[in-house]
């Protein structure tokens, strides 16, 4: 069994088709637990769990995404169950918190959190985020607002922000 399905059980699951490709969406009755593209990194991969696009939180998360890829929704209402760690958790709670068209980083979320010198503790909860688009996590920038890492593609992060109308540094570049 998924170890992620063991600590959260999932209730269902559903398959949503978006201009970025397939996402899968997991829910347990208590609400959205995930929502991971296909061949993202920390994908939990196949969910032993019923196949159920009416389930309510399912159904709820299929409407507002297909709003939100058409360019019609901005902020998501829907309620959230995801498993992580306590440090997790604080960190999905203020990328909730970035408006949609915003953007931050690392360091701002450590400091928001109390702790100045965690952002690379920041950076690996922002990488294990299950909610993709809907805790937004591809509108955390590099320090010099340049677009770094993102666990569904740098390709996908940038068409995120553009839909948002985030404007993005170039990613830095290696240095020979």
């Amino acid at each position: 069994m998924n170890p992620l399905h063991k600590a959260h059980p999932f209730e269902a699951q559903c398959r949503l088709d978006t201009p970025l490709g397939p996402l899968t969406l997991a829910a347990t009755a208590q609400g959205l637990a995930g929502a991971w593209f296909d061949g993202q990194a920390h994908h939990p991969g196949a969910l032993a769990v019923p196949v159920d696009g009416r389930q309510r939180w399912l159904c709820a998360a299929t409407e507002q995404l297909s709003a939100y890829f058409a360019g019609k929704l901005r902020e998501f209402t829907l309620p959230l169950h995801a498993a992580g760690t306590p440090w997790q958790q604080a960190v999905w709670r203020e990328l909730r918190a970035i408006p949609a068209g915003g953007s931050t980083d690392y360091g701002a979320i450590a400091r928001a959190l109390g702790k100045p010198q965690a952002a690379r503790a920041v950076g690996a909860a922002v990488g294990r985020n299950p909610l993709s688009v809907i805790v937004p996590c591809h509108r955390v920038l590099g320090r010099d607002g340049a677009l770094t890492g993102y666990a569904g593609g740098l390709d996908r992060k940038r068409w995120l922000l553009q839909l948002e109308g985030v404007a993005v540094q170039p990613a830095a570049r290696a240095r020979p």
